[in-house]
């Protein structure tokens, strides 16, 4: 089963060998295309139910167990793997109920072995590097992007090399990358000028780049949904809310959905709501404008996975939108901080750019978009300590613009039974 490059815009085809991220022929962005006629014989529910058992690399990943789905020509022997994914979903009652719906489920991304999605995506790119024969892979990032690479690339041994920008980079994903052993470099420039650096670097230097332009990322990246559906016995969720940065997951989402329901494996598509933060909201206000075109802004927010101004996959995130008859919104750094605070107060815990899934679908719910009855699957994207520094600044008080609403004040005391006896007795700590 030879799957095929395919250009979005114009439709030209080229071999799955080629390195390439955008189409020769016009720049649109390019998808993987699998021969889904030749897999409706060959993918079921029992198959992949049956993987679950398995022990055996590759199938033991939350990846690929998908492998048909996924890159269905790759030789096991190839498959660069920690393993990824097998990822909880968290049914959250009571997150249900301060969201305004009757079933709300959580998807913890961050349970991956690097602390976000980003793992199941660099599992099938630095693959795909290793098939082409690549040596060294390279990646801008805010920071959850970088340490995934530099995690699969040590595995790979490939030289990983990762660009920062020189501020507002969370220290827990910097650490990951430099311990990881990548080449790291903090340049004076935000995200997306670093994502150009990195292209034209790459191209001079014959260096493979594994942000989500490259259409192999986003082949992983599905996974969350067969897997999500999977954990459901495939049964369909009415809503899926994912934070929007780059637009690499909300792309991947719509791809999967569409793929699964055109291989008879779901009779429904989930409607998808991409949450940004409202200081890096360009997804949103196109939407609001009828999607007329994308207009790049300066990016500002606590959120610092999803700070992203000037997204490379809003083609692919508008389309996605339009099978699933989807909506965006946008939240305030705020409303993120305080879902974050309530989610991390169930025992389960993101960083901050994972809440906008849960602060979003609050917003619709209020809106009147997402209805009371209707089942919600909200993707948290990154593990809580990604960020440390932002869930103790919101205890603390500390963070710019934000009061806390559900402060978790941190108790200074003497060694002494009396004084540790007056704050037990008289501050005890409410448990919702």
């Amino acid at each position: 089963m030879q799957s095929i490059l395919q250009c979005m815009d114009c439709g030209r085809q080229y071999p799955i060998d080629k390195v390439l991220y955008t189409c020769e022929a016009c720049g649109g962005l390019l998808d993987v295309q699998h021969d889904l006629d030749t897999l409706k014989q060959v993918v079921s529910r029992a198959l992949f139910d049956e993987r679950l058992s398995s022990l055996d690399t590759p199938y033991n990943s939350g990846v690929w167990r998908y492998k048909e789905l996924i890159h269905p020509a790759i030789d096991n022997e190839q498959v660069v793997s920690r393993p990824e994914g097998n990822t909880n979903l968290y049914p959250a009652p009571r997150l249900a109920e301060w969201a305004g719906v009757t079933r709300l489920y959580l998807k913890h991304e961050g349970e991956n072995p690097s602390g976000s999605f980003k793992d199941r995506g660099m599992t099938s790119g630095v693959t795909q590097a290793r098939a082409l024969g690549m040596k060294r892979v390279a990646c801008a990032s805010t920071g959850n992007t970088s340490s995934s690479l530099a995690a699969y690339a040590a595995l790979a041994d490939m030289e990983g090399i990762i660009f920062f920008q020189n501020r507002g980079v969370a220290l827990g994903k910097l650490a990951q990358g430099i311990a990881y052993g990548a080449t790291a470099m903090q340049i004076n420039a935000d995200f997306d000028r670093n994502l150009e650096l990195v292209r034209e670097i790459a191209e001079r230097l014959n260096i493979y780049v594994l942000n989500s332009v490259n259409p192999f990322r986003l082949e992983g990246q599905k996974s969350i949904m067969f897997e999500m559906l999977q954990q459901l016995r495939w049964q369909v969720p009415d809503w899926v809310v994912v934070p929007g940065g780059n637009l690499g997951n909300s792309s991947a989402f719509g791809k999967a959905l569409k793929e699964l329901f055109e291989l008879g494996m779901i009779d429904r598509l989930p409607r998808l709501a991409i949450i940004q933060a409202e200081g890096a909201n360009p997804l949103y206000r196109a939407y609001k404008r009828g999607f007329d075109h994308l207009e790049p802004l300066k990016a500002h927010t606590v959120a610092t996975a999803i700070k992203i101004g000037n997204p490379v996959n809003y083609p692919k995130a508008v389309r996605a939108l339009g099978w699933t008859d989807g909506v965006v919104e946008s939240v305030t750094d705020q409303e993120i901080m305080d879902a974050k605070a309530m989610i991390d107060r169930q025992g389960i815990g993101c960083e901050p750019a994972s809440a906008c899934s849960l602060a979003g679908a609050r917003k619709l719910v209020d809106a009147g978009i997402i209805r009371k009855g209707e089942t919600v699957v909200g993707i948290l994207t990154g593990h809580i300590l990604k960020d440390p520094d932002a869930t103790i600044g919101y205890h603390s008080n500390q963070l710019e613009n934000i009061t806390p609403s559900y402060p978790n004040k941190l108790h200074q005391a003497e060694p002494s039974i009396e004084e540790i006896t007056r704050i037990l007795q008289g501050e005890a700590i409410p448990t919702h």
